[in-house]
């Protein structure tokens, strides 16, 4: 019998391929995304992730969920199979998708294959995508354009004067690069200093 790789087998090395194949990336993982949750969110300077990992252990029982949620937050999106799912997985994600096949090498270590390069989302939405930031990191982006502070303002208030007020080829390197550098060590500590001007 083949060796079954899990979610658990499969996610450090899954980080190692993804730096080897996309260069300068951070990851976040189990991010809330809608009612869903996203596996993996992996940040590229220029394009945001979503990355759903379904081994040979799980069903699609809550893929068609997940889908929808991941195309409204992420600019690309990826599956990342179990080889018992690599003949039939095309059929249950968006053309759009890419697909990452994973299966035991004769180690039995995750050996993964691109079987199809992740192309442009047409769904994602601007106004769900930017609910990624968190409130010191919006702040960031208003000093960084030159924008009020709205101090008094609600989160969705900034979300939607950043979109109203910054070109998107503007602001979505200067979100990213905001991910790039999220420190959760520190994020107690900015909020306090935050609300305490």
């Amino acid at each position: 019998m083949m060796n079954v790789l899990y979610d658990k087998d499969i996610r450090e090395p899954l980080f190692g391929f993804l730096e080897e194949t996309y260069g300068k990336v951070r990851i976040l993982e189990e991010k809330r995304t809608g009612a869903a949750r996203a596996d993996v969110v992996m940040i590229t300077p220029e394009i945001l992730y979503g990355i759903e990992i379904k081994s040979d252990a799980d069903t699609y029982t809550r893929l068609a969920k997940q889908v929808k949620y991941y195309n409204w937050y992420y600019d690309r999106n990826i599956i990342v199979v179990g080889t018992s799912h690599a003949m039939h997985v095309a059929e249950h994600v968006p053309d759009w998708w890419g697909i990452i096949t994973v299966e035991p090498d004769a180690n039995g270590d995750a050996d993964f294959y691109v079987l199809r390069e992740a192309g442009v989302n047409p769904r994602v939405k601007d106004k769900r995508k930017i609910t990624i930031l968190w409130r010191t990191e919006l702040n960031h982006l208003l000093e960084q354009n030159k924008l009020p502070k709205y101090k008094a303002k609600s989160k969705l208030f900034v979300q939607e004067k950043l979109l109203e007020r910054v070109p998107p080829e503007i602001l979505w390197p200067q979100a990213y690069e905001e991910l790039f550098e999220r420190d959760y060590n520190t994020i107690a500590q900015e909020i306090e200093e935050y609300r305490s001007r």
